[in-house]
């Protein structure tokens, strides 16, 4: 604005002297016209003036008074000074200003004089003159004729200097440029200020606006709880001074059930009362140092900062969803909520606050899924721990060995023996894993993890592969014994795994009537519209199908009495209840299955004997075969050879035998 208002001062000064300047010179002209009228043209030319000329020059300027013009001098063409009002007989002038001035130019220069020409003036007295040079022109006729008759020309036979006082001008000039600089200061001092309370009130509006933005960045604008943000940085601070004092740290993530459904039937503005109405019941019921925030949606979170132990995070979390036992009254309506809660505690299930907050979160969906209202985590459902995770490459690994990796993957077979002549009639195939640091893992372990991730369907088709390469080895021994294949659920529900039965069988030679596929209740009860036509098609190239782990599902009697399915394989469940000191209802409930298995045409096979007294009971109930321990546990297929298909002595173990 400084650079502003200077330059503003300065044009305008600048204009205002010019101005002047242009006023002086026209003044000059005007003395000028007065001056040379009063004489003949040929008196520039002999450069002399006589007495009564240089009298009519005086009479002619009298009138534009002593005080303004200082000094007249009339110069010749040549040079030579014809005139003076200040009574200078000689002299030179500037020859370039002259020079310009006989070419038509007007020009003026501002100059300091010391001298006094006047009694008001001080001897020695600065004073500025206007020092103008003025062409002094007559006009004659045109001596060339090329003008049309009567027109005459200006011709420039002289010079005048015309000195005027320039004293007062210049200070008016000064106190014009003092008050527009004045002006311009106080405008831009007043626009400066305008200015600065805009600004200053807008910055102000910004910063009040910024800090509410950040507030509302950190808080949740419908309940008013931290958000997740703000949640994440106070875990990490209070994560941290736990691990140093060696504290423990619960963390509680509450899901509301169903809340879509409420949404959608009572819509969003009842939805959102009812979000506010349960943040006031958290924030009310806990205690101060807790935190309680809204992550989103439904999902609440409780940062417990102090908690005992594990038991005592829980009881805490049952606490909180007790709160939601009371209905909520939405306008004229109570409604009644149900909750899902899960809990993690720091350092028992993690190690920092973001794997605090997964965890939590593993065992609220682990609530929500198993409809237990509240549920502490768990590593057997977390599903995608580091661990599991680790695992899960392990296996992928382990059915693509490098050229020089030994196979890890094992199938082990387990007989199945006739309860009326003790000969082995079947084997079942089961899988084994023999991890480079874990040692023999069962099927257990891992067979959830490959049907969560999606390779289920290799593990079987390498279960498949093994088993049929395995009858065709026997085959050509001279050996024909029967071998169940476990498919998952996730197997039967597509006819791919029928074509890749076929190609093996057809590969390697093998019978169909040597393979079996064994499937559980609850895969076939869970879509039996796309199981029951694999399982026809099974059955119609030959392979025998048999129901697994059956009397835990809820196959009702008009579905195994239309299934394509030769045998029934009894849950263990059912079996150990036979043994000594089973129950009298154990026996009633095997009974009705095997007269309903039998009355079908379908085999009896009972899992999991391990004793003698199970066995017998077995066989007085008209079970048909049976396997578990107490023949033989699963063994490596080198394990079976010798093992001869007889008759063995009752309570005799089989491996016993493979053994001696």
């Amino acid at each position: 604005m400084a650079a502003l208002g200077c330059a503003l001062v300065w044009v305008t000064s600048t204009v205002m002297r010019q101005q002047a300047i242009d006023d002086g010179i026209a003044s000059a002209e005007s003395v000028m016209s007065y001056a040379a009228r009063s004489l003949p043209a040929d008196a520039f030319v002999t450069g002399q003036l006589t007495d009564e000329q240089e009298a009519a020059v005086d009479d002619a300027i009298a009138g534009f008074g002593e005080q303004r013009l200082r000094d007249l001098r009339l110069w010749s063409a040549a040079g030579s000074l014809l005139y003076s009002k200040a009574g200078e007989s000689s002299g030179f002038p500037d020859t370039t200003r002259n020079q310009a001035a006989q070419r038509g130019n007007a020009n003026a220069e501002v100059i300091v004089d010391v001298r006094s020409s006047t009694e008001a003036e001080q001897p020695g007295e600065q004073t500025q003159v206007l020092d103008v040079y003025v062409p002094v022109t007559v006009e004659d006729t045109d001596p060339s004729g090329a003008a049309p008759p009567g027109a005459t020309q200006a011709t420039v036979v002289g010079t005048a200097e015309v000195m005027l006082d320039h004293t007062e001008s210049a200070a008016t000039l000064a106190s014009a440029v003092a008050k527009v600089a004045l002006v311009v200061a106080g405008g831009l001092v007043a626009l400066w200020l305008l200015l600065f309370r805009t600004v200053w009130t807008t910055s102000k509006n910004l910063q009040a606006k910024a800090l509410e933005n950040a507030r509302l960045a950190l808080l949740d604008s419908l309940t008013g709880l931290p958000n997740r943000r703000l949640l994440a940085e106070r875990m990490q601070h209070t994560v941290a001074e736990a691990q140093s004092t060696g504290g423990r740290l619960g963390m509680v993530l509450l899901d509301i059930d169903r809340f879509k459904d409420i949404n959608d039937s009572l819509g969003h503005d009842h939805g959102d009362e009812l979000l506010e109405q349960v943040a006031t019941r958290l924030r009310q019921a806990l205690r101060d140092e807790d935190i309680v925030a809204r992550l989103g949606g439904d999902e609440f979170a409780i940062l417990l900062t102090d908690v005992r132990s594990v038991a005592d995070a829980e009881r805490l979390a049952r606490r909180v969803r007790d709160l939601f036992v009371p209905p909520f009254q939405l306008g004229e309506m109570s409604l009644h909520v149900e909750t899902s809660v899960g809990v993690a505690c720091l350092p028992d299930h993690a190690a920092d606050a973001s794997s605090l907050m997964r965890t939590a979160d593993v065992a609220m969906y682990s609530a929500k899924h198993h409809r237990t209202g509240v549920a502490t985590y768990s590593p057997d459902e977390d599903h995608s721990s580091p661990a599991r995770l680790v695992l899960l490459g392990d296996l992928h690994r382990a059915l693509d060995p490098a050229d020089d990796e030994p196979r890890t993957l094992e199938m082990h077979y387990q007989p199945k023996v006739d309860l009326d002549t003790g000969r082995i009639v079947g084997l079942e195939a089961l899988m084994r894993w023999r991890h480079p640091t874990q040692g023999l893992l069962a099927p257990s372990v891992f067979i959830p993890l490959a049907e969560q991730s999606g390779i289920i369907h290799r593990l079987t088709r390498y279960a498949l592969t093994e088993s049929v390469k395995q009858l065709a080895t026997w085959l050509a021994e001279g050996r024909s014994t029967p071998v169940a294949v476990n498919l998952s659920a996730h197997d039967v529900t597509s006819t791919r795994v029928v074509e890749v039965i076929e190609e093996l069988l057809a590969e390697h030679d093998v019978p169909a009537a040597l393979l079996e596929v064994e499937i559980t209740e609850t895969a076939l009860v869970a879509d039996p519209s796309r199981v029951v036509p694999v399982l026809e098609r099974l059955a119609a190239l030959g392979v025998r199908v048999a129901i697994d782990d059956f009397g835990i599902g809820n196959t009702s009697i008009a579905q195994l009495r239309d299934l394509p399915v030769a045998e029934l394989k009894i849950d263990r469940l059912f079996v150990a209840d036979l043994g000594d000191g089973g129950r009298e209802s154990a026996h009633v409930v095997v009974q009705a299955m095997v007269d309903l298995a039998h009355s079908f045409g379908l085999s009896v096979v009972a899992e999991g004997v391990e004793d003698e007294i199970a066995a017998a009971v077995l066989r007085r109930l008209s079970v048909d075969q049976a396997q578990g321990f107490l023949y033989s546990p699963a063994i490596p297929a080198d394990e079976l050879v010798g093992l001869a298909m007889l008759p063995r002595p009752t309570g005799t173990r089989v491996h016993d035998d493979i053994a001696g």
